[in-house]
């Protein structure tokens, strides 16, 4: 059993054990039950995005206190055991400049790729990615552009602006360079989105709008077949945009030909309701569903109000709605909230490296995850158990080695005393208000 509480008295504390007992009485308790069937989804991982502010301010750290950090977050004896990571194609708000793999000057274009390099991310992103890697080589990584190189674009710019109908074979190549690229230094890329949230367009950083046909034509008549044919493995994504509008990505999936090439659909939590996902997933249940942005941040600035919204939100609303990983923003920023150029200004990191000293503070963000990514391992299959009682919110998994983990949050105001059935035998527990608690047992039990 390890537990956090909202009062922060418990930190991913680890508990006496605790014993089930034969027999199902549950003493007229709330009960969660967990069961091996029926099973669904199986789990990538949960993790957060390795910007170019992460990446600088990890490699900037002194090498034994950098590996220090990189095995607490990635590794799987004595860490977190993250599996699951962000990386974005060129710049994105939280970079020090605006960028693209081929900038051109004003008016000039690069139809051939000529100037392509990913040399930008040699210094800080790739060295960090491998070494993450190297602890966890479970680690699966995906991609998403900010926006197309400002001459393929209608804007003629990295901010705003849609991409050209000439430039979409121009892109498909950019795209596929991108993952070959970065397979040729040993960073496999599992999955693209061809455009992190299509629907906005920032006055102040890089983004690029994308409507509905625009993504079915250019999946389905470029980058599908693109990727297809030179055999990549490289999965693609849609949406990677919020919950509150599913009908974009149901529109993308409508069409037979962009379906073809299409593995899945990304979601972001900064608007709708996390249900969304289980709905789409409803109407195309061979499609995969993944949670790929979050970010905490100073305008929510209680750690008790946060954890609970995080844990029932994002590491158990959305696999109970099938996700196969879940992904937060941010894995590392400074005391400023940066580094950043545009977008966020008080966006928090999973943890803050503070500028001067190089302390590490671990956030809100970091206990959330860390709940799941610990104890729920790649390989996993969630399986059913009961949510919504009393409020006791839960998700079950079976891990490859047959140990179940069952996580809860209390989202009452009071302390639950509830019991746990599984296979024809009974656990019960005290769990304050507004604590998770993370249990993990095998078969032997």
């Amino acid at each position: 059993m390890w537990v956090t509480t909202g009062d922060q008295s418990k930190l991913l504390s680890h508990e006496p054990d605790v014993a089930f007992s034969a027999g199902d009485d549950t003493m007229g308790l709330p009960t969660i039950a967990v069961a091996d069937t029926p099973t669904y989804q199986t789990i990538v991982g949960f993790g957060a995005a390795i910007t170019d502010a992460s990446a600088s301010l990890i490699n900037g750290l002194p090498p034994e206190r950098r590996e220090a950090l990189l095995r607490e977050l990635f590794g799987t004896d004595s860490g977190i055991g993250l599996s699951f990571t962000r990386l974005t194609i060129g710049a994105s708000d939280f970079s020090p400049r605006h960028y693209s793999y081929d900038d051109m000057p004003p008016g000039a274009r690069d139809p051939t790729l000529a100037h392509f390099s990913i040399d930008p991310d040699r210094a800080d992103r790739i060295p960090v990615v491998q070494r993450a890697l190297a602890i966890n080589p479970q680690l699966k990584i995906m991609a998403s552009p900010w926006s197309a190189p400002g001459w393929m674009k209608t804007s003629g710019s990295l901010i705003k602006g849609s991409l050209r109908p000439d430039a979409y074979g121009s892109f498909a190549e950019y795209l596929r360079r991108y993952v070959a690229a970065y397979d040729s230094v040993g960073v496999p890329i599992y999955a693209l989105t061809i455009q992190n949230e299509p629907h906005f367009e920032p006055a102040d950083y890089p983004g690029m709008r994308l409507e509905p046909p625009a993504r079915a034509r250019f999946i389905g008549e470029y980058l599908g077949p693109l990727l297809t044919r030179q055999r990549f493995r490289t999965v693609i994504l849609d949406w990677d945009h919020n919950w509150d509008q599913p009908e974009s990505p149901l529109r993308v999936l409508s069409d037979s030909v962009a379906r073809r090439y299409l593995a899945g659909v990304a979601w972001h939590c900064y608007g709708g309701e996390v249900s969304a996902q289980g709905k789409v997933h409803d109407v195309y249940p061979t499609m995969d569903t993944y949670f790929t942005e979050c970010s905490g941040g100073e305008w929510a600035p209680k750690f008790a109000e946060n954890l609970r919204w995080t844990v029932r939100t994002l590491i158990i609303g959305a696999t109970r709605n099938w996700a196969r990983g879940v992904l937060l923003w941010n894995l590392a920023l400074d005391e400023h909230y940066g580094p950043h150029k545009g977008g966020c200004g008080n966006c928090r990191g999973v943890v803050t490296i503070h500028s001067q000293s190089g302390a590490i503070t671990r956030n809100d963000e970091y206990y959330s995850l860390a709940h799941a990514s610990r104890f729920v391992r790649p390989g996993a299959r969630r399986i059913e158990s009961t949510s919504g009682v009393a409020g006791l919110e839960s998700v079950a998994f079976r891990n490859p080695d047959r140990s179940r983990v069952l996580i809860v949050v209390n989202t009452a105001d009071g302390d639950r005393r509830f019991a746990i059935r599984w296979s024809g035998k009974t656990l019960v527990y005290t769990l304050p208000a507004g604590a998770v608690a993370t249990l993990r047992w095998l078969d032997r039990l």
